[in-house]
């Protein structure tokens, strides 16, 4: 069972004082787990946190320990600063319009992959992102798989891609579909960098 800090209410905030966090970290966790179908008794079996604890992180009442928000990132395949960062730049425009400057960034260098979100926020069906994948970065050498269908576009360089065992060389214009149960994994073997517009249906971000 991995231990959690308990759960203390923090003394007020000066005036002028940050925004508290634990909202922010809160609401996203409940937005991926949600986008994954999943209830809080099955994130709780997945993560070893209790169903109480996860509660009160996605309602803002408790934070997490580092140790547990390490566990959640790695559940959800994202670094722990993807459930603190928020877009930059100020809104502009209508709610269903994402501005270049407001692009949330999943930095996956250790891959050597970064995952832009092109779609804004909200109850979508439907995610869109830009991957660039770095010379020599992949998803690793285990496919992996997740409901939902994946389709994209490879603007630029050339995309390794396998699906249920069978492989692909992808060059730039060439797009594919594919059904997400199926295992899949992806890579850049070329000299170059690689990106794709890549969309996921339900959301996975």
């Amino acid at each position: 069972m991995i231990e959690d800090m308990p759960d203390v209410t923090p003394p007020p905030e000066p005036a002028g004082a940050a925004p508290d966090p634990a909202p922010v970290l809160g609401l996203r966790l409940r937005g991926m787990r949600q986008r994954r179908a999943w209830t809080l008794q099955e994130l709780s079996a997945r993560s070893g946190l209790s169903v109480g604890m996860l509660s009160q992180i996605e309602r803002g009442l408790s934070s997490p320990s580092i140790r547990s928000l390490q566990k959640l990132a790695e559940i959800f395949a994202v670094p722990i600063g993807w459930f603190f960062s928020d877009a930059g730049g100020a809104p502009q425009g209508p709610a269903w319009v994402l501005r270049r400057a407001q692009r949330r960034v999943l930095d996956l260098s250790a891959k050597g992959i970064t995952k832009e979100l092109l779609s804004p926020e909200g109850d979508g069906s439907i995610e869109m992102m830009l991957i660039t994948v770095e010379p020599g970065g992949s998803t690793g050498d285990a496919p992996y798989s997740h409901a939902g269908e994946d389709a994209g576009t490879v603007i630029e360089g050339v995309l390794g891609l396998e699906v249920d065992g069978t492989t692909s060389t992808l060059q730039a214009g060439d797009s594919f579909r594919f059904v997400s149960t199926l295992p899949h994994r992806f890579w850049n073997n070329g000299p170059l960098r690689c990106v794709v517009v890549w969309a996921v249906t339900p959301p996975l971000y």
